[in-house]
């Protein structure tokens, strides 16, 4: 069974930073994408950052420049550093992972952590 454990979430004050991990089990080694999502109040789960294997990135929602997507495949951990931070970035965030490119996430969703940004 794949699992994925959310940590690292917090309140922080406009312009602040965070560091969210994402720890894995149960994944194959096929795995070539991780990525990380969010959800605020009343709207859709969106996708906010792609690693492809360990290097290659991508970033959607607006965060790009400001967080960084990074992966530790020895220890099955994802990571998001989210910097300069702003009250629209509040959500839960999530982390997720597929084999590959235009296959679906996986089915499995963990609790994901809140990140409130506010002062």
């Amino acid at each position: 069974q794949v699992q994925f454990v959310e940590s690292g979430g917090g309140l922080v004050q406009p312009g602040g930073s965070l560091r969210l991990s994402c720890a894995t089990s149960g994944l194959s080694n096929s795995i070539n994408q991780m990525a990380w999502f969010r959800q605020a109040p009343g709207k859709q789960r969106e996708l906010v950052a792609i690693i492809i294997n360990t290097d290659s990135t991508m970033y959607y929602a607006d965060v790009g420049g400001r967080f960084i997507i990074s992966r530790d495949n020895a220890k099955n951990t994802v990571f998001l550093q989210m910097n300069s931070l702003k009250p629209e970035d509040t959500a839960v965030y999530y982390c997720n992972a597929r084999p590959a490119a235009g296959l679906p996430w996986n089915l499995n969703w963990g609790q994901g952590t809140q990140v409130t940004v506010s002062s």
